[in-house]
């Protein structure tokens, strides 16, 4: 079964925003910690941190933690000409991996055996902060851990435009 959920970015990659499903009923929030890090955390319905994510320092790479801060995975861009490629590797080996059309906003996330356990995509992005729906088909891969990579891949994208000079807060990449 699918589990959907919906998120947004802040304009300024600060304060909280709610986590709900398609009838609009809130499941968490999403701590977005200061507009000067980019580090998240994904808050259950008790307001209870579940998972975080952040970039170590001088990394480039997208570490996402439990709520003991023990290591669930990294996340980390792959070099590919014709589309957006992500590789999310977990601690205990497996591997997905997260593509999307070169000018899409529809992100596909496939396991090792290329069969696809998740996607997302961006919902809204021009003059607004990024806002994303995200659909869970997987047993292994909990909703709030994929929130966290979602944000990854928002952030490593933000941390693309800003080296390239490039601005918009919330444009498509």
């Amino acid at each position: 079964m699918d589990n959907i959920v919906y998120f947004n970015d802040n304009f300024f990659s600060s304060g909280t925003t709610e986590i709900y499903t398609e009838d609009k009923a809130k499941t968490g929030e999403l701590d977005l910690k200061s507009m000067f890090s980019s580090g998240v955390e994904v808050l259950d319905e008790n307001n209870k941190m579940v998972v975080a994510g952040k970039f170590p320092f001088l990394s480039r790479k997208w570490e996402v933690t439990n709520e003991n801060s023990e290591q669930l995975g990294l996340l980390k861009e792959t070099i590919s000409f014709f589309q957006k490629t992500y590789e999310y590797k977990k601690e205990s080996g497996d591997v997905y991996y997260i593509e999307s059309p070169a000018f899409s906003l529809e992100y596909t996330i496939l396991d090792e055996r290329k069969e696809q356990v998740a996607k997302f995509e961006k919902i809204s992005v021009f003059f607004a902060s990024p806002a994303f729906k995200l659909t869970n088909r997987s047993t292994k891969l909990s909703t709030e851990e994929l929130v966290a990579v979602v944000m990854g891949v928002n952030a490593i994208q933000k941390r693309k435009r800003s080296a390239s000079g490039g601005g918009a807060a919330g444009g498509a990449s």
